[in-house]
Parts: C-alpha cells; structure tokens; sequence
C-alpha cells in the first residue's frame, strides 16, 4: 500500500475548487445532487482509511484481542510510519464517530421536539403557531407527509403574495427531500473536516434550488426575492442546520442577486474547456482516486492479514 494509503485522508481537497463554481454555474439541483455525492464518497472513503490504519495501529497495543499475527512486520510495513500513523489514527476514528453519533442524534432530538410541538395541531401541511418570533422552517416527516411551520410574526411582516412565494420555497424544501442532503454532507463534513466548504455549498444550493421553485410556482422572480429578504430581515433560521428555512444558509444577497437575474439553464454539464467543467471533473478524478485508493488498500491489507494468519 505504502504511502498511497493515506490518499484519501487528503484527497477530499480537489474537491474545494469545485464549491464555488458549482454554485455559480451549475442548476441549483444538480449541484446539490452532485457535491452531495462527492461528499459522501470522500468522506466514507478517508474513514475507511482510518479503519486501515486502526487495525494495524490497535494490533501493536498489548492485550489487543486481535490475532498475533496482525502485528507482524510485514502488516507493519503495509503502513509507512505505523506506529504513529496507527495510533493517531484510533483518537481520529474515534473523534469521527462521536461527532458523526452526535450530529445525527441532535437531529433526530430537534425533529421529534419540532414534531412534539405541532402534537394537537390540525393535520394540514401549513402548521401556523402563534409566536412572537419570526421563522419559517420545513419539517419532514418520516412514515408522514411533512409539515411547514411558519409563525404569526413572520406572517405579519409579509404581505399575500409574499406569503405565497414563502410557502412555495418551503414546500420545494419537504418535495426536494433537503433535509437528506444537508445532514448528509454535516456528517460528511464530522468524518473529515476538509469537507466543510461543500457542506456550505450545499447548504447554499439546496436554498437556491427552493428559491427556483418557489420562482417557477409563483411566476415571478421578483417576489420570492422580496420574500426572502424581508425573511431574513426579521426571521431566524431553522432550529437545526439539516433542516431547511426560507431563511437559511446562503449570503442572502447572492440569493437575491440570483433571483433578479435570469433563471438557470437547464440541468447540463458544463464543457470541459470551461472553469465549472474542468473543476467538476478534477473533483470527480479526486473522488474517484480517492474511491480507488480505499478499494486497493482494503484489498491489500485483507491479504496481507489472511497471510499472517494463514486464514
């Protein structure tokens, strides 16, 4: 393996030049499909990475119950650097799994509070609650249709047509399953923080890609951008960043700037010869190294391990 065994700890930076562009140049919707995936992948590949180097790093320890042979040379030299490498790599695996276990279970506490809440309300999909503080957030449901929760104070601050482009941006939200996405590319971003620039990303396209629909829905850009920036004048954001809001990530000017330009062109992929296209591929040549990589490491040292043990 050598030291290509470390690649996809580092690999996940090709994929920071391809945020922005994606962004820019790319429908919000296949840009959010599209650095979703690559998060994901990446961040499954350098925590399999870890999982390598933990095997041989844990078979050095005393007392580990795991096969002599594990600690042999020649797993070792599998390894460059092993015993650093290995034992470093125990406290990382570590740190990824609490803070993996952490984020997905503060988002389930948020959606079951949010879903406690709403317990007693009436069974539409639009839930008013009657609150002093402005917000407007989409809750998805599992096994149950969504709701969106919007408070009276933030109705207050819209006139109809504002409130009718606000529904349709949060609606987009529960039909385009956001939620998925952005708590796909948090944990993503727990298992590797390198990985952070595209969980904003996603953030950003996932609320542009709202805005689009709601823009489509109502007929009319200029609406859903004067929506949303008296929303985010006066509202919070969601409870929780995997849940999406009318209000959420994004430089709210971007978002406006965007809604009073043309719409997007239709879901293509740029040409290879341009700045979006030559970044998306370099992203997907990372990946797929990365993706690469984790596959001939496992292989290898499977092997490897089998010798030892003469399995």
């Amino acid at each position: 393996m050598g030291v290509f065994v470390f690649l996809p700890l580092v690999l996940p930076l090709t994929a920071l030049p391809v945020a922005r562009l994606a962004e820019q140049h790319l429908h919000p919707r296949l840009a959010t499909h599209f650095l979703t995936a690559l998060a994901v992948v990446l961040a499954v590949c350098s925590t399999l990475c870890l999982g390598l180097l933990v095997v041989v790093g844990t078979a050095q320890l005393p007392g580990n119950p795991l096969p002599d042979g594990w600690s042999d040379a020649e797993v070792r030299d599998a390894v460059p650097y092993d015993e650093v490498a290995g034992k470093a790599a125990i406290v990382a695996l570590v740190a990824v799994a609490a803070a993996c276990t952490a984020t997905a279970r503060r988002h389930r506490r948020v959606r079951r509070r949010a879903w406690s809440a709403l317990a007693g309300m009436p069974g539409r999909q639009l839930v008013v609650l009657p609150d002093g503080t402005p917000y407007a957030y989409a809750l998805p449901g599992r096994g149950r249709a969504g709701r969106i929760v919007v408070s009276s104070a933030l109705l207050d601050c819209l006139n109809p047509r504002e409130r009718t482009a606000l529904f349709a941006h949060e609606r987009a939200h529960l039909t385009g399953r956001h939620h998925r996405s952005l708590l796909a590319v948090r944990l993503a971003a727990r298992a590797n923080p390198l990985l952070r620039p595209l969980q904003a990303a996603v953030a950003y396209t996932t609320e542009r890609w709202a805005d689009e629909e709601a823009a489509r829905t109502t007929g009319s850009r200029t609406l859903v951008a004067r929506a949303i920036g008296k929303a985010a004048l006066v509202s919070r954001g969601a409870p929780t960043p995997t849940l999406a809001g009318i209000a959420g990530a994004g430089p709210v000017p971007r978002r406006v700037a965007a809604l009073l330009a043309p719409a997007p062109a239709a879901m293509t992929w740029p040409s290879f010869f341009t700045r979006a296209g030559l970044a998306i591929w370099t992203a997907a040549a990372g990946t797929l190294g990365s993706a690469l990589s984790s596959a001939n490491a496992t292989v290898t040292l499977f092997f490897v391990l089998k010798t030892s043990t003469n399995l």
